[in-house]
């Protein structure tokens, strides 16, 4: 009789040290999965993003900042690689945007060709177009009506920059072969002289055109 009591009593005791067992043992699990997570986020997002950044701003400090483009005071102007507006006859035109060159907002119009929305817009710009540089509208390169995938893209056409080259240079009172001679000096090739096609970045173009027109 004291026999079956000691042993009905000993149970409960057998089942809580099994549990504080299986306890253990689950937390044991966890602390490599924990310690793991945290090693890799300490090295992954910053030990490596550190070294990283370290060493772009020293093998390539200008792509580091943002390709920018200052003027003589050190005033930020632009960056190589973001299209934005100008408005002045001075200047030339960049491709339309979709995201009014916004860079916190780059997309593409989103409409296929078939869309009156769009047949309709690149007509009224090519009009636009035409009546600024004094042509017939058939001679209005496509890529000043149209929008970019990313909808900050600097490139034109050479075609595009040539069509303008008269009106910047009666704005701005400089010899056509001078503004030309700009033109020709920012025209890039094919990337690798396979990839692309010939472009000529419209934001160094106006940039140079600036200190053109200072020089004497």
């Amino acid at each position: 009789m004291n026999r079956s009591v000691s042993s009905s009593s000993s149970l409960p005791r057998e089942q809580k040290a099994e549990a504080r067992v299986a306890s253990l043992q689950d937390g044991a699990s966890w602390r490599p999965a924990i310690g793991l997570g945290l090693a890799t986020l300490l090295l992954a997002g910053a030990v490596y993003a550190g070294i990283a950044t370290g060493f772009a701003g020293l093998a390539f400090p200008t792509q580091a900042e943002g390709s920018l483009l200052r003027d003589a005071n050190g005033q930020v102007r632009g960056s190589v690689w973001l299209s934005q507006p100008f408005s002045s006859d001075g200047y030339f035109q960049a491709r339309p945007s979709a995201a009014n060159y916004d860079p916190m907002a780059a997309a593409g119009s989103n409409m296929a060709r078939s869309n009156p929305a769009l047949a309709e817009r690149v007509a009224a710009s090519t009009a636009a177009v035409a009546a600024r540089e004094g042509v017939a509208p058939a001679q209005v390169p496509a890529d000043l009506v149209t929008q970019s995938g990313g909808g900050l893209d600097p490139q034109l056409s050479p075609a595009a920059a040539q069509l303008q080259i008269a009106r910047v240079a009666r704005a701005r009172g400089l010899p056509v072969e001078r503004v030309q001679a700009l033109v020709q000096a920012h025209t890039e090739g094919r990337q690798w002289g396979v990839f692309g096609q010939p472009r000529v970045n419209v934001v160094t173009l106006n940039f140079a055109l600036d200190h053109a027109a200072k020089a004497p």
